[in-house]
C-alpha cells in the first residue's frame, strides 16, 4: 500500500516537473522573441529572418518612415551648353552647403538627374571652401550614382531642391518626368519646392493640378541675366533667361546687386540667388518643414 503511494507521489513529481520544464521552456521562447524583434535585420543569421521580418513591417513601415525625412536633389546631367562643347557642371559647393545642413537636421538625402549615373564636376565649380570634400565617400558616392528620374518614388520626399551650376538650365527644366515628381511632393505629399542659384530653372515650368504655373504670383529668387556675362559664348547657348521667364509665368522675382546670401520664402517655394544662398535655402526648408510638422499637431499654419 505504501510502495503504491510512493509510486504514485513519485510519478506526480515527475509529470509535473515535466510541465513545468515545457512551461519555462515557452516562456523562455517568449522573452526572446521580445530581445529579437528589437534587433535590426542586418546580421540576423539566415534561419531567424522570417520571426523578425514580420515585426520589422509592422514596427516600421517602409513609406510612412522614408516619407518623414528624405529630401530630393534634382541636378543636371549635361555636360555642356546646349548644342556646343563649351564645358558645363553642376554647383558642388551648392550640393556640399545644402546637403550638410539637411544631414545635420536628420534628412537623408537622395540624388536624381535626367539621365542617371555621374553628373559632371568641373574643377572651377569646386570652390577653396569645399575642395576636400572631394574626397568625400558618401557625397561622391551619391553624385556618382544618382538615380533616374524613373527610378525615384516621389512618395517618399518632403521636398526637393534644384541644385545649380552652369548645366542646371539644360534638360531638367522640360523633364516631364521631374516635374510630376516635384509637384507630386509639392501638392499631394504637401512637401517644400527649393532651389539656388541657376537651379531656380527649374522651377519655372511647374504647374499646379490646376494648370496655374507654380511661381504665378510668388516671389522667386535666382540667378538674374543682369548677373551673367552676357557677350560670352555660353550665354548665347541658353534657351531661355531665368529672370524674364518667371516672370512671364507670373512670378515677381527678387534679386540683390552683389554676391550675399539672399533667398525668398513664399509659403513651401524657397528660393535662393546665388551660391552663397545655398546654406541659407537648405535651413530655410529645415524651418518650413518644422512649422508643417507644428501644423500637423494644430499649431500654426504653413500656406502653399
Amino acid at each position: 500500500m505504501h510502495t503504491s503511494r510512493f509510486i504514485k507521489h513519485t510519478l506526480l513529481l515527475l509529470l509535473t516537473a515535466w510541465l513545468g520544464g515545457v512551461s519555462d521552456a515557452h516562456a523562455g521562447s517568449a522573452v526572446a522573441g521580445q530581445v529579437t524583434s528589437g534587433r535590426t535585420q542586418a546580421g540576423v543569421p539566415a534561419a531567424w529572418a522570417g520571426t523578425i521580418q514580420p515585426v520589422a513591417k509592422a514596427v516600421i513601415p517602409a513609406a510612412a518612415g522614408d516619407s518623414q525625412g528624405r529630401i530630393l536633389f534634382i541636378l543636371a546631367s549635361s555636360k555642356v551648353h546646349g548644342t556646343s562643347l563649351l564645358p558645363a557642371s553642376i554647383s558642388f559647393g551648392e550640393v556640399v552647403h545644402a546637403w550638410d545642413t539637411f544631414k545635420a537636421a536628420g534628412y537623408v538625402v537622395d540624388f536624381v538627374s535626367p539621365d542617371g549615373g555621374d553628373v559632371p564636376i568641373l574643377d572651377e565649380y569646386v570652390s577653396e571652401d569645399v575642395a576636400s570634400r572631394i574626397e568625400d565617400e558618401e557625397v561622391m558616392r551619391g553624385l556618382r550614382n544618382t538615380a533616374k528620374p524613373e527610378q525615384i518614388d516621389p512618395a517618399r520626399y518632403r521636398a526637393v531642391y534644384y541644385v545649380g551650376g552652369s548645366n542646371a538650365i539644360y534638360g531638367v527644366p522640360e523633364h516631364s518626368v521631374l516635374q510630376s515628381i516635384a509637384m507630386h511632393v509639392y501638392e499631394r505629399n504637401g512637401g517644400v519646392i527649393s532651389a539656388v542659384c541657376h537651379g531656380t530653372a527649374g522651377l519655372v515650368n511647374l504647374k499646379l493640378a490646376s494648370g496655374q504655373n507654380l511661381v504665378a504670383g510668388k516671389r522667386i529668387s535666382g540667378f538674374p541675366e543682369e548677373h551673367e556675362r552676357q557677350d560670352a559664348a555660353y550665354f548665347k547657348e541658353f534657351p531661355f533667361l531665368i529672370r524674364k521667364t518667371v516672370e512671364d509665368r507670373g512670378g515677381v522675382f527678387h534679386a540683390l546687386d552683389s554676391e550675399d546670401p539672399y533667398i525668398e520664402i513664399d509659403g513651401r517655394v524657397v528660393t535662393g540667388q546665388n551660391y552663397a544662398s545655398a546654406k541659407p535655402v537648405a535651413e530655410a526648408v529645415v524651418d518650413v518643414l518644422r512649422r508643417l510638422t507644428g501644423q500637423q499637431s494644430g499649431r500654426g499654419a504653413v500656406k502653399g
